[in-house]
């Protein structure tokens, strides 16, 4: 059943389009998102490990499958647009540059002087203007709920950085307000899956032990206590597998429980008033929130900073400064497609450049800078 705050119609897309006769609007959008280059690329973009050579590793492409699992999830359960959702989900990360958070920072602090980056602006900005799956008009010209929820999934943006500001004021997307519900369900279904599966991936390859994670994180602890309880006996390499299962399920309880509570309290009757109430209405619980804090700061201290993963680090933040660098000092060396159209000034020459840096996959990273450079600064398997 529906609820009567979940979105059943769009507010529009900015350019003219053909109605779909076999599908709603944002299941076409979701389509057009699976469609597009820019979703196929997450499969060779860091999660945590930088382009792993493990085939069981997560990738950003695995991790947003992984997302749109829980987010669809909870939109069933909640009665939410399941298609929107699950579009918002797969498209999270779209935006993100190579090499993660490295890559990102180090892209940021290339492009200061011309107002930085951004990947989450970036995401809208692929999708409104740098794919191109028809000459009608640039972009996927998604609707409207799509777009507002990847700008906003994260809550509102009072102080959108150029590339968001610019898609704004191309086609206003309310950047001050919370989104709908649908994207809060798609962005707290990101912290669920992130949780759970780089601690999974931390443990397989072997970069936290078990010891370690249930000496340092008492609701690991717990749930390992339940884990061992139900199946007496059983080696700790069969149950590690469980232990993440329950974590999974610990999480989504506490979040449609607290979800409920905020909806019974709010008594929304429309989408609008989700995106008005002032607060995110998707959430963990004041009960739960600090075992969330205190599992996240466990994998920043054990794992995001460990030194098997900071020996890419800074390798990999030096590719993408040494890309940048590189073709300002001669866009000849850009592929003709990306030179051809190089505009003459800054800030969008700069920003043309940044374009094509963002969209690269960690492999094609390094291609790149052995071409324009003749060396790669590290392998790309030297994480786990």
């Amino acid at each position: 059943m529906t609820a009567r705050f979940a979105t059943v119609a769009t507010r529009g897309r900015q350019h003219p389009d053909t109605p779909d006769g076999t599908r709603t609007p944002f299941a076409r959008d979701r389509d057009r998102l699976i469609h597009c280059t820019a979703f196929r690329r997450l499969r060779y973009k860091t999660q945590v490990f930088v382009a792993p050579d493990g085939d069981h590793f997560r990738v950003r492409l695995t991790h947003s499958l992984e997302v749109a699992q829980l987010a669809r999830s909870v939109a069933r359960s909640l009665g939410l647009n399941e298609d929107l959702t699950e579009l918002l989900a797969l498209g999270h990360d779209l935006g993100h540059p190579p090499f993660g958070h490295s890559g990102e920072d180090a892209l940021t602090a290339a492009m200061a002087p011309w107002g930085g980056f951004d990947h989450n602006g970036h995401t809208v900005r692929i999708l409104t203007r740098l794919e191109a799956r028809t000459p009608a008009y640039p972009g996927l010209n998604l609707g409207w709920e799509a777009l507002e929820g990847l700008a906003k999934h994260n809550g509102p943006v009072p102080r959108p950085g150029w590339a968001l500001a610019e898609a704004d004021a191309a086609f206003p997307l309310d950047l001050a307000s919370h989104a709908g519900l649908e994207a809060q369900v798609a962005a707290i279904a990101d912290d669920i899956a992130y949780n759970a599966h780089d601690l999974d991936d931390g443990l397989r390859a072997g970069l936290l032990t078990l010891d370690q994670v249930l000496a340092d994180v008492p609701l690991l602890a717990d749930l390992w206590h339940g884990v061992e309880t139900r199946f007496p006996g059983t080696p700790a390499r069969r149950l590690r597998p469980q232990l993440v299962r329950d974590l999974i399920g610990l999480m989504l309880g506490d979040v449609l429980g607290e979800t409920r509570q905020n909806l019974a309290a709010l008594d929304p009757r429309h989408p609008d008033d989700i995106r008005g109430a002032g607060q995110t209405i998707a959430r963990f619980s004041a009960a739960f929130a600090p075992h969330d804090r205190a599992l996240k700061a466990f994998l920043r201290r054990a794992l995001y900073t460990h030194p098997s993963v900071n020996a890419v680090r800074e390798p990999a933040a030096a590719v993408v400064t040494a890309l940048f660098a590189g073709f300002r000092a001669d866009p000849a060396t850009l592929p003709d497609r990306w030179f051809e159209t190089l505009p003459e000034g800054d800030p969008a020459r700069a920003r043309h450049i940044a374009d094509y840096i963002a969209g690269m996959t960690d492999r094609f990273a390094l291609n790149e800078h052995k071409r324009l450079y003749g060396s790669q600064p590290f392998r790309p398997d030297m994480t786990p």
